[in-house]
């Protein structure tokens, strides 16, 4: 005889209804747009009624909102490796991968755009972009242990975390003009902006790509995303409550 296995619990099986609609939502957030999407075609695509979106999400704005915490909790699993690459061939090529990014790219402007006019929404957009700055600003933190391994003097004018600031804004800042279609930015021009704010007057672009691959490997980076993580979840948690 065949041990059953265990029925999925109540608890289980609306983590898997909400995480399917999530999925769901993103791609027809990335096909439509953040104002085109609709909530029907988003419970229909996931296999769901609407009821079903409604008995886990208040409204599309917070529909949106659990996709960038699901897209924070990938890029925290990663190590914060994502934050190491150069935005550029996924926001040029026209494969349909890249053309899935660049698009919810630009959803992710639709939402934005909208939040800034909301002051409760305004907030939660900044608590999820402020955690993008701390995955940044524990790069520039790492970068330099790497550099001070190397025995190269340490003397930024900048703190890690103002590092970091600059550092989120200067990708973020580069994948809005890549959208909009300019050519004034490159991978190489990006790498040498990078190394500029991480040694500042010093290393060559390539030069600063084996410290940050040697960055990459120490534990400091892990452990700061780890703690981010698990506050970020926490403050998650007594948000649902």
């Amino acid at each position: 005889m065949h041990d059953l296995p265990d029925p999925i619990s109540r608890r289980d099986r609306q983590r898997q209804t909400r995480e399917a609609i999530i999925l769901a939502a993103r791609a027809s957030f990335a096909r439509d747009g953040y104002h085109g999407a609709r909530l029907d075609e988003i419970a229909r695509a996931a296999g769901f009624s609407k009821g079903a979106v409604y008995s886990n999400f208040a409204n599309k704005a917070e529909l949106f909102l659990a996709i960038m915490d699901m897209n924070i909790e990938q890029s925290l699993a990663t190590g914060g490796r994502v934050l190491f690459e150069v935005p550029s061939a996924e926001l040029t090529d026209d494969s349909d991968a890249a053309r899935s990014v660049r698009n919810f790219a630009l959803a992710t402007l639709e939402f934005v755009a909208v939040a800034a006019r909301d002051e409760v929404l305004s907030t939660e957009v900044a608590r999820r972009i402020d955690l993008q700055v701390l995955g940044y600003a524990a790069v520039a933190e790492a970068a330099r242990a790497a550099r001070a391994e190397r025995g190269e003097a340490v003397d930024d004018d900048l703190d890690a975390e103002q590092v970091g600031a600059l550092l989120s804004a200067l990708y973020q800042g580069v994948a809005v003009l890549r959208i909009a279609g300019s050519s004034a930015f490159d991978g190489d021009l990006l790498k040498a902006g990078r190394a500029r704010l991480l040694q500042p007057g010093g290393l060559s672009a390539g030069e600063m790509s084996e410290v940050l691959a040697q960055a990459q490997r120490l534990p400091l980076v892990e452990q700061r995303l780890a703690e981010a993580a698990r506050d970020w979840r926490a403050s998650r948690q007594e948000g649902q409550e």
